[in-house]
Formats: structure tokens, sequence, C-alpha cells
């Protein structure tokens, strides 16, 4: 097998030249072709174009097949997964195919009763059980659907295979910044549970964790309640795929001895620009004929750092609380990403030495800045706004520019002083000012501040061993994000199968 890489192709010019290049290298068409990885090379406004690697030759790729397990050593307890986000849906498909059965249990809806409860929410109207943040396919599927991961994992092209498979459009597999969209993640994530319950495992909506109980530190039962109705359920294992806003279940999890810590997160605003500006700036003058740009920035401050996360292109900012008398914002975007504005988090780093080391004091800690957005932002969900040059002088904010805001649930003019504190607020104007250095505009006047941004990451970690067993309790399984071990779909889902794998060797 043979790789090329480094190859570049005008704006103008077809992927079919790849094919051109492979057959001309080899002497004859390839009987294994295919595109590994395609990027845009920017640096030279004058010289925007596309770089590939391509993977080439006369052998076929054959398919390693897993090992199942052995229908004597299967458990006569269910494995239950809690939650369907990637975490969650991975670990069951993997169990699935290593011969398991497992049930999945959510305390939301299922995707296409969530979408109804999502609209509801956009315009103020909070379901806590079934929202952004809690349903089939967990936050990610209300987002951008971005697969782009900082790690380096072996399962990474291994998950994404699986949602083409799942009906992702391919080019994931090879874009340096692969994302589905929430449009098309929607659909994709309902053929996840068809598989799963076509092929033995079950998915139980409306269902959420509300006890356990262990002997001798072996988890043995959970108490579940499903649609009002409470249940004691025997178990061979429990896989916590549960969020990072699974604040209930942080408490009751905590209450029963399961070993747990807090870890830091960060928190910010979302930051909204017109996405044309974004694109020239990235592009240059040939922006049209390229995808709506993205960014990734980093400033060091004096204390700490400030960064952008989870940057949607052609996107909007999202009403995300899952607590009455919050206000969260998120972002999202469809697979086209055209909408006018393009909009990032904006976050600063938030340590223990800020909330203090009990294990619920990151919680609090974001609690405490979501009710005060609430009450700033006078109610009903209403989100505080500031444009960012009233934001860099410290005053408040009395009209929009070019920029108008995307969040739907409405917005109120209030400094982001208001609802953050000044360590964070100080870092973001020290941030906006140096990112403006390296992408031009991004401390625009008119471009639009939403507080608060909360939910990033975990604020605890549910503590596991070598095993991927909780340290306290056998047969605990704290699974992805929510359990810390994650930082989005992609680790998320690498972080299932591994978990997947762990639960049949301690079977097999």
């Amino acid at each position: 097998m043979q790789k090329l890489s480094s190859i570049k192709l005008r704006l103008n010019q077809s992927e079919g030249e790849l094919l051109a290049i492979a057959t001309k290298t080899l002497g004859h068409v390839p009987a294994h072709f295919r595109i590994l990885k395609k990027s845009i090379d920017a640096r030279n406004k004058n010289d925007v174009h596309y770089v590939y690697s391509i993977e080439f030759g006369d052998e076929r790729v054959e398919k390693q097949q897993l090992e199942r397990i052995d229908k004597s050593k299967l458990p006569d307890k269910p494995i239950v997964i809690v939650g369907s986000g990637p975490a969650g849906l991975f670990c069951a498909i993997r169990l699935i195919e290593r011969g398991f059965a497992p049930i999945v249990i959510e305390r939301g809806d299922c995707v296409e009763k969530r979408v109804e409860k999502c609209n509801a929410l956009a315009k103020g109207v909070l379901d806590t059980q079934s929202n952004i943040q809690f349903g089939e396919g967990g936050a990610g599927t209300f987002s951008d659907g971005k697969l782009n991961t900082q790690t380096h994992d072996s399962l990474i092209s291994e998950v994404l295979e699986k949602f083409v498979f799942f009906g992702a459009p391919p080019e994931i597999e090879w874009l340096s910044k692969p994302h589905v969209g929430s449009d098309n993640l929607k659909n994709v994530v309902v053929r996840m549970r068809s598989f799963i319950q076509n092929n033995g495992g079950q998915v139980l909506f409306n269902t959420r964790l509300d006890d356990i109980k262990a002997k001798d530190g072996q988890i043995e039962e959970i108490k579940i309640i499903s649609e009002g109705e409470e249940k004691w359920l025997d178990v061979s294992a429990l896989v916590l795929a549960i969020g990072h806003s699974a604040r209930d279940t942080f408490e009751m999890l905590l209450s029963r001895g399961v070993f747990m810590r807090a870890k830091d997160f960060a928190i910010g605003a979302r930051i909204e620009h017109l996405q044309s500006n974004i694109s020239l700036s990235q592009y240059g003058k040939n922006y049209a004929l390229l995808p709506p740009a993205d960014y990734k920035l980093v400033s060091h401050t004096p204390d700490r750092a400030a960064f952008t996360f989870c940057m949607c292109p052609g996107g909007e900012v999202t009403v995300a609380t899952s607590e009455e008398g919050g206000v969260v914002t998120n972002g999202m975007s469809n697979y086209a990403r055209d909408g006018v504005n393009a909009n990032s988090a904006l976050i600063v780093q938030v340590t223990r030495a800020d909330f203090g080391e009990g294990v619920m004091d990151g919680v609090n800690f974001q609690r405490k800045i979501e009710r005060l957005a609430f009450d700033v932002g006078g109610g009903k969900l209403r989100a505080p706004v500031q444009r960012v040059g009233d934001f860099l002088k410290n005053k408040s904010s009395s009209r929009f520019g070019e920029v108008k805001p995307t969040y739907s649930a409405g917005t109120t003019f209030a400094k982001m002083e208001d609802v953050l504190p000044p360590f964070i607020t100080d870092a973001m104007r020290y941030a906006i000012t140096d990112m403006d250095k390296r992408l031009r505009g991004f401390a625009h006047p008119d471009a639009l501040l939403t507080a608060p941004e909360t939910r990033t990451s975990s604020p605890v970690r549910i503590e596991r061993g070598e095993n991927y067993q909780s340290i306290s309790h056998r047969g605990i399984y704290p699974c992805g994000e929510g359990a810390g071990y994650a930082g989005g779909i992609t680790s998320s889902a690498v972080d299932g199968i591994k978990i997947a794998d762990a639960i049949y060797k301690t079977f097999a």
C-alpha cells in the first residue's frame, strides 16, 4: 500500500485529479484508493488551495473481525448504560458487536420528540428532563456535530467509519475538521437506535437513574424512574455515560459513596461575528469559493488561559439550560453552515482555587452564574448581551450594530460583569484584543457577546482505575464527557468503545 501526502489542488480542480495521480504512480488504476486527509492552506491569501493525502495500491483492505463473547459466559443480569449520547451509543453498539444485549436508559425523549422540546425551549419553555442537554444523542446532537478532536487515538478512524455507516457524510473520514451538522446528526442517531433495538438491545426513553445499591463494593441493583414509575433492576454492570449536566445524578452517586472529585473547567460567553467577515479574514478575497471559515484561538493572559471553543460557522447561539431559573448558552449549526453569523464560546480557565475543593463546588459555581444571568436577563430565559466594543470600554450597550443576536429566547443589554466574575471578564478583554492580532476583526466593535457559556465540560470526575471501573465500586464504568474522560463527540465515542471492550474482557 502506498501513501502520498502534501498534494496541492487549486480551488477549481476536481478531486478526480487525485485518482489520476495514483494511477500514474502505479501505472494502472489501483484496486484500493481512498482520501486520507483534506485541509485548506490559507497561509498565503493570494494562493489559497486544498492539501490532500491519499492511500492506494493493489491490495484490498480486509476489516478485522471482533471477538465475540462465548454464550456460556454471558452475564445473567443485564448491562445497563445510562445516557444515549455518543459515549453511551457507541458503547452499546460495540457491546452488541461483542455479543452482548445491553439496555440503554435515557432520561430525555427520543430525537423526534426532543426536537419539539428544543423548539419550545428556543421560545423560553423548558422541560428539565428533555432539552438541549438531555435526550437521545446527548448535547452534541443539537450542536454543530463537530468530530475533530485533540486526541490521536487509533479508534478515531473506527468512530468516523461508524458515523458514515449510520448515514453521516462520507467526507468526514478525510476532512481535517470533520462535521456532521445538527440536521444530519439527528438522523444518524435514529439509525444507531434502530441498530441497537434490532440486534437484541433495548433503548428506554424518559427513564432516569435514581439510586444504586452495592454489596461488598460490587454494584448489584439500580433504581430507575421510567414514565413516573419506580423500579429496581438487577445489573451485572453499570455504564455511567451521563453527560456533563446530570447534576442530580452526580449528587446521588456522591451520597452513595462513589468516589468523585472536582475538576477544572472553563466559563465565559458566546461571541458572534458576521460569517462573511470571518471568512474574508481567514481566506482573503476568494472566500466565497470555499466553505465557511472557522477558527481556533488561544490567549495566555498573565493569570490564566482564555480560548475559543466549539466554534460554529454559519450557526446560531442556542438556549441550553436544563434547570429552572438559569440561563445557559451554547452554539449549533447545520451541515450547510449557511447562517449569517459565526459564533464560538470565548471561555476562561476556572480552577479549584476559584471555586473550592468540595466535589460539588464546581457545579455550585456554574449554577450561581446561570441563576445570576437569569435574573439579569429579566427572566423567561432571556440572555444578557453586550457589544464587544462596549465590553472593551466597560460600558453598557444600548443598540445592536451589524451583528444581530441569534439567541432565540430574547436578549437584554447588560454588562458581562453583571453575570461573570471579574477574573473571567478581565481575561476575556485581554484575549479579545490579543486574538484580534491573529484574526483581524475578532475585536470588531459590533461583534456580540451573549452570556453565559458554563457547560463546556464536566465539573467533576468519577474516578476509575486501569480496568475502567470505578475505584470505589466494581461493576460501575464511568464513561465519556460527563464522567470527566472526554471532551467532545469523537473522544466520547472512543471512550464508549473502550468501556465496552473492558466489559468484554471482564466477562470473557
